[in-house]
């Protein structure tokens, strides 16, 4: 299949387009912008600024990608926002290219899947095949990684950390971090113990299902010190590499961690 850009799409010269890409009625793709092969505009998206939209990815109607972050510092600096390969952008949903405060990126991985009024701020870094469910919302500087699921109607405090693999509960306010393979949920999130159907249903042996409930056990329903729990639950699983990601995800948190 060709590249086929429909008559009221208004496509500026300087936007780069790459092969087999479709852009539908009434999208406006503006210079700087970057669409790689097989992207799909359905109808009605803007995608301006120094945007890359990655192989295959659909991009639903009247979703607005690249505009400038709603960051009071940002006087018009040189940002960017980069979205993987295969990923799946629902309508109305905004992702905003990054701040000054940051890495200079908001990033977004592979097959991701961004359902309907989603909103992705600046100088956030999304990992692939995350699910944000419809209305979900991430502050600046948040980090997501692979394979979490975030409910509907969730809002995310900038600069909170949600660990792979993670679950959180619809209609949730997340002010710190959530661990790896856990499910939180709550209007002030709290812990509801490891995701275990979401690791099972992503191919998680039994052993290390186990390790993880142990290691939860340990880390959050022990009466210990956070130090002591972290140490504890090194010697017991030396040679997880989950645990030793769990530990690691812990160790550099800065705005606490959901408990």
């Amino acid at each position: 299949m060709k590249t086929r850009i429909h008559p009221t799409a208004i496509v500026d010269p300087k936007a780069e387009i790459g092969a087999n890409v479709e852009i539908g009625p009434f999208c406006m793709v503006k210079a700087g912008v970057e669409i790689k092969r097989g992207a799909r505009l359905l109808s009605n998206v803007v995608v301006e600024g120094a945007t890359v939209i990655g192989e295959d990815c659909v991009i639903y109607p009247f979703s607005s990608i690249g505009f400038p972050p709603q960051d009071l510092k940002y006087k018009g600096e040189d940002t960017r926002l980069v979205i993987g390969n295969g990923t799946i952008v629902r309508e109305y949903v905004s992702i905003h290219r990054a701040s000054v405060g940051g890495e200079g990126a908001t990033i977004i991985g592979d097959h991701s899947f961004l359902m309907a009024y989603v909103h992705i701020a600046h100088d956030c870094v999304i990992g692939s095949n995350v699910i944000m469910t419809n209305a979900a919302t991430l502050a600046g500087h948040v980090l997501v990684e692979d394979f979490a699921y975030i409910g509907g109607l969730v809002a995310v405090h900038q600069f909170t950390r949600i660990g792979r693999y993670a679950m959180v509960g619809g209609f949730s306010g997340i002010g710190q971090d959530i661990p790896p393979y856990m499910i939180a949920s709550g209007a002030r999130a709290k812990l509801f113990g490891p995701n275990t159907i979401g690791l099972q249903r992503r191919g998680f042996s039994e052993k290390t299902i186990n390790e993880i409930k142990k290691a939860y056990k340990i880390l959050f329903r022990e009466k210990r010190t956070l130090k002591d729990a972290l140490k504890k639950v090194q010697e017991e699983f030396p040679s997880s590499s989950e645990i030793r990601h769990l530990v690691e995800f812990i160790e550099k948190n800065k705005r606490g961690i959901c408990r």
